[in-house]
Order: structure tokens, then sequence, then C-alpha cells
């Protein structure tokens, strides 16, 4: 039992425990037993923070099924790793080797060191952002539905966009909101900070203190800081100008908002791509451009370390930064004046190629499956769900039983991630002492 078996075992562990709880008359609207599927479905886009839906949430999920879908949530959020180890200190269990090389490769740091006082970090960073969110979304939806309703809207709104889940309490998603302004900032806020990575905070959290306190000397931010925040910054600012231009003229989307709200709604869908999966106009009636453009957005994702899916920001800046070097004759990938290791520029190669086989299987099985849906929908419905972003053109609840247990196994591996499954699969790497001679070949 490797440490990338027990973390895959783990994921598949709460979701079939979820999968159960959500079968029960309990946790439906209608107190009838749940359809396997639909619980199956809905418990691992839950646990994987993708918020794909086959049903209306709000709906068809009694009170506390949806509970259930947010503890859900909030695990899969947290990470398996980190939620049952924040488990075991509560409980006061005391670390082992084995537990400190496990959370060390579930959070991708570079040392094991404090690795108990990492995960109180992450649990109250977690929770001062969610309840931050929750006092700002309740101005939102108490005038409307009261303290006791609106309270839980938020909660759950908060909970969700925090973890890059996506799940709406609402049939349109936040479609009724697209001209609320506190909701625009908020719910991208929360979706930013989530993805972004825990490390990132950390190290802003310490900038602003020696700030505050006027201290002498000030952290120098990591690479990975700098890489995380700036190409965010860049595929924020490139997705919202491409959105608004692409859908300016759509009658459908943001044809016939107003100036301000035709900016908020294009900056929600460019931020949402993120892995969050809310939407504030129809995803199904925006045009080919803005879907493909979506799609890219999607397959990226977040930062490492944090909430979010896809091959993520740092992958694409190795990359990016290494066909640079290539076209420059350069034999040495930099960034921000340091030296990438070609360990690393390995594993953004294995990350992509992975990701997109992953992609093109999934694809092919559900174009098998169900002839009749559009391909451009399909591949949105396929990155989607390996992003774990939510973003749907409506075919969802319409797929076949078949495409509906490939996009699972789908959202499955993008959430645990490919080399981290392929690790499971394989086994532990074992060190040889054979060099074989190098030769050249022609490539490109």
């Amino acid at each position: 039992m490797t440490v990338s078996r027990t973390i895959c075992l783990g994921f598949l562990a709460v979701i079939a425990v979820g999968t159960l709880l959500l079968m029960l008359p309990f946790s439906t609207s209608s107190g009838m037993w749940n359809d396997p599927i639909v619980a199956l479905f809905t418990s691992t886009s839950a646990v994987c923070v993708t918020g794909h839906i086959v049903v209306d949430t709000g709906t068809y999920f009694s009170i506390w099924g949806q509970g259930l879908i947010l503890a859900l949530v909030q695990i899969g959020g947290l990470g398996y790793m980190s939620a049952t180890t924040f488990l075991f200190l509560v409980l006061g269990r005391r670390f082992n080797l084995r537990d400190k090389i496990a959370l060390q490769q579930a959070l991708d740091r570079t040392s094991m060191q404090g690795s108990a006082q990492v995960i109180r970090s992450i649990v109250a960073t977690s929770l001062i952002f969610e309840i931050s969110g929750i006092f700002l979304l309740l101005l939102v939806f108490a005038p409307e539905y009261g303290l006791d309703r609106g309270l839980w809207l938020a909660t759950f709104h908060s909970v969700s966009a925090w973890n890059n889940a996506g799940f709406s309490l609402f049939p349109d998603n936040l479609i009724g909101y697209q001209s609320s302004l506190l909701l625009n900032l908020v719910i991208p806020g929360l979706i930013i900070f989530g993805s972004i990575g825990y490390e990132v905070i950390f190290e802003l959290y310490l900038w602003l203190r020696d700030r505050w306190l006027r201290k002498p000397a000030h952290i120098v931010f990591s690479l990975n800081f700098k890489v995380a925040t700036t190409t965010t910054l860049i595929l924020l600012g490139l997705g919202t100008v491409t959105i608004f231009l692409a859908e300016l003229s759509n009658p459908k989307t943001l044809g016939t908002m107003n100036l301000g709200r035709q900016l908020m709604a294009a900056w929600f869908q460019a931020v949402t791509p993120r892995t969050a999966g809310f939407n504030t106009i129809d995803i199904g009636a925006m045009t080919t451009t803005t879907l493909f453009m979506t799609i890219g957005l999607m397959f990226v994702g977040g930062s490492p370390g944090g909430t979010a899916g896809g091959i993520k920001t740092t992958t694409l800046r190795v990359l990016t930064s290494s066909t640079n070097a290539i076209l420059r004759g350069k034999e040495e990938v930099l960034l921000y004046e340091r030296q990438i290791p070609i360990s690393l520029i390995l594993k953004a190669v294995g990350v992509l190629i992975g990701s997109v086989a992953t992609v093109i299987i999934a694809t092919t099985l559900i174009s098998l499956t169900d002839p009749a849906l559009d391909f451009i929908q399909v591949l949105f419905e396929v990155v989607s769900g390996f992003a774990t972003v939510g973003l749907s053109t409506g075919i969802t609840a319409g797929l076949s039983v078949p495409a509906k247990l490939a996009l699972i196994a789908t959202m499955y591996v993008g959430r645990v991630g490919v080399l981290l499954l392929m690790g499971a699969l394989l086994g532990d790497p074992r060190p040889s002492a054979v060099h074989y001679p190098e030769e050249n070949m022609f490539v490109g």
C-alpha cells in the first residue's frame, strides 16, 4: 500500500460512503430511495469538487441531502489526506514518517517539516475565507429570502465557491444575480483565492504582516508565488477581454445588457473556469469562440496546493518557458532568473500528455455512446469534468448511463491527478543502476 494508492483509495472510499448516504430516503426531497447512478454521480462530483449535476440540487435533494453534499465538497476541497490528518490532530494522534510523506505528496510540498502546522493553517485559512464569504453573501440573500433561508444559501454558496465546486441551490445557477455587484465580487474572490494555492496565500499573509509591522527585512517571494500570481492575472485578463468581445453582440448572453453588466458577466465567466463552475449567463447559448476559449481556461485550471483542478498554472508556465528556451536556442529553462530543474520539466510534460490522453479517451467514449451530441458540447463537458469545473452546455442530465460513468471516471482522474493515479497503478519507481548511451533523433 503505497502513498499514492492510499490517497486514490481514500477518495474512492469517501465517494462510496457519499453514494450510499445520498441513496437513502432522507437525502431526497421526495423521501424516496435515490437512483444509484444519480447518487454516484453527485457524490463523485462533490468529492471531486466539480459541480456537474444530473438533477437540480436545490429541489431534488432535501436539506439533509444538501448538507451532505456540502460536507463532501468540504472534504474534497481539503483533500483526503488533509481532511484525515486534521481529524487525527483533533483526536490527538501523533504523526509517523509515513503520514508526513503522504502529506508531502498530497500537498506537493518540497519538505516534510511542519506538516501538522501546515494542516492547521490550511483549515484555519479555509474557515476564515468561508465565514467571511457567508457574512458578505448574507447581505445578498437575506433581504430576499429572510435570515434563516438566506443564511443557508450564503453558507452553501460560500463553501462551494471557496472549494471551487460550483454547486448552486438555484435552478439557473447564479444567472438571477448577474446584476448584483456584491455577489460578482465575493464569489469570484473566493474562487480565485481558493484556486491559487495555500502556499501563495501564506506568503501573501507574511508579506502583508511584515509591511504592517514595518519590518526592515521583507520576505522574498518564491518562484511558485510569482508564477502562480502572474499567470492567474494574465489568464483572468485575457479571459475577460475575449469573452466580452466574443459575446458582445450575442443577444442570448451579453447583447441585451448595459456596459456595466456586460463587464461584470464577462469577468465572472472568466473567473469560473478556474474550476469553479458557477455561471451568470447561459453557457449553452455562448458562441463557439467563447466555448473554445473557456475550454482552454478550464484545461489550465488553478494553481497547485489549492482546491482547483486542471493541469495548473505552473505546468503551463514551465511548458511555455521550455518552448521559449528551445526557440531561442538555449539549453536552460529560466523563470524569473531561476533555472527550472529537468525533473520538473519532465513532470510538466507527463502531466500534459496524461491530461490530453484522458480528455481524448473520455471524449471518444462519450461520442460513441451519445453520437447525437455536438463535438464541441462533448469536448466542453469532458474538459469541464476532468478539470473539476462543472460548467456545462446543458447536456449532463441527458447523457446515457455509459456516458455518465465515463464522466464520473474523468472527474475522479482529474481530482486525484494523472501522475498520482499512474503511480498508484504502477507502484513506486525502483532505482536502476543501468545507464544507456545517448543517441540523437529527429524531433519536430
